[in-house]
């Protein structure tokens, strides 16, 4: 089903939730404004979305190192009290989304975090695909953008399908932790090694 964007724009309006999550909202609800509604309520998307301005400074810097101890990953992540991250619902998400980043080795957080050249470079890769394969001019900027999509999904760790549960995201999976604990939580940075690279 093609989600309409203002039906998107309006139960973003009215949650303050991401514009993608909204979209997804809506398709699990068949366009219907009031089902998406529940669905974010319950996958605490909304909730999550109020605190997302609220200053992180405490949380935890946590190494893992993957079975055969030939892949490693260091990662902070914080949260608004040490209280907080002292949980076993913030280790836990820790946890898991250091597992993410071994298994799936994004290269940024967040969309807005890929350098420009790398995404201009991605595009003239797209658009020369796509010209190969004799598709319509008109229509290149659509291929283009559904293709970088794609790449955002499969490169910002947000955005990655959760490698315990691929019908939910990364964000999904930490705005989840967020609405249980009633704080802040972000991603601050990452870093992912693998023997001999």
């Amino acid at each position: 089903m093609e989600i309409d964007s203002k039906l998107v724009k309006e139960l973003r309006d009215k949650t303050g939730a991401p514009m993608m999550d909204c979209k997804r909202a809506l398709e699990k609800a068949n366009g219907n404004i009031e089902k998406a509604l529940d669905y974010l309520r319950e996958q605490g998307i909304a909730k999550a979305s109020q605190k997302a301005g609220r200053s992180t400074r405490e949380g935890l810097i946590y190494s893992y190192i993957h079975p055969g101890e030939k892949l490693g990953v260091l990662l902070e992540i914080n949260c608004e009290t040490d209280f907080v991250a002292r949980t076993d619902d913030f280790r836990n998400l820790t946890k898991d989304v250091a597992m993410q980043v071994a298994a799936s080795n994004p290269i940024t957080i967040k969309r807005e975090d890929f350098p420009s050249e790398l995404l201009e470079k991605e595009k003239e890769i797209y658009k020369a695909q796509a010209l190969k394969e004799g598709k319509p001019e008109k229509i290149l900027d659509k291929i283009i953008q559904g293709k970088l999509e794609k790449y955002f999904q499969e490169f910002c760790l947000l955005e990655q399908p959760f490698i315990k549960d691929e019908d939910r995201t990364v964000k999904q999976r930490i705005d989840e932790t967020i609405a249980k604990l009633g704080e802040n939580i972000t991603v601050k940075r990452f870093v992912r090694f693998r023997l001999g690279e």
